[in-house]
Order: C-alpha cells, then sequence, then structure tokens
C-alpha cells in the first residue's frame, strides 16, 4: 500500500549505534505513562529508557525518522565493522 512502507537502518559510529525508523506519517510520536493495562504506548517509554539520545526528524518530502543512540557493550564494539544497515517493511 503506497504511504505506508517504513524502514529501519542501523548506522554504527564508532562505540554507539544509531537505530532509525522511517514513516510516511507527519504525525509526532508522544511520550506517554501508560497503565498496565494500557495496550499501547509502551514505545517511547522503552527508547527513553535504553538510549543514550533519542529525537524525531521531520524527512524532506513526507514523514519522519524516530532515531536512538545507544552505546554499544564494550564486548561488542570491536565486532562490528564500521557502516551502515538497512532494512525495509511494506
Amino acid at each position: 500500500m503506497p504511504g505506508r512502507r517504513i524502514e529501519t537502518r542501523y548506522l554504527h559510529q564508532g562505540d554507539k549505534v544509531r537505530i532509525e525508523v522511517h514513516d510516511a506519517a507527519d504525525q509526532l510520536p508522544k511520550l506517554r505513562a501508560p497503565t498496565p493495562e494500557s495496550v499501547r504506548g509502551r514505545g517511547l517509554v522503552l527508547v527513553e529508557t535504553l538510549a543514550d539520545q533519542w529525537g524525531v526528524t521531520p524527512r524532506p518530502a513526507v514523514g519522519k525518522a524516530v532515531w536512538a543512540v545507544l552505546a554499544l557493550p564494550v564486548d561488542q564494539r570491536a565486532s562490528l565493522a564500521d557502516g551502515e544497515r538497512r532494512e525495509e517493511q511494506s
């Protein structure tokens, strides 16, 4: 379906990894305080808890990228080569 494509990117940056999720929706995500009964609203709570930094960047044509930067564990830093990996879902 057009406009529903989601792309993820993983960028290794020295001792950190940047994870991006791109979509065509212009609506910005909101950090919520879900109750134990809530079935939605936990995604950014996890990102806020685990990430060293995170944010939302508008895309030039349509949509946004939600990104998070996480420090890699010391034992995994040497095993990754600098680079970028992408995955797409429709």
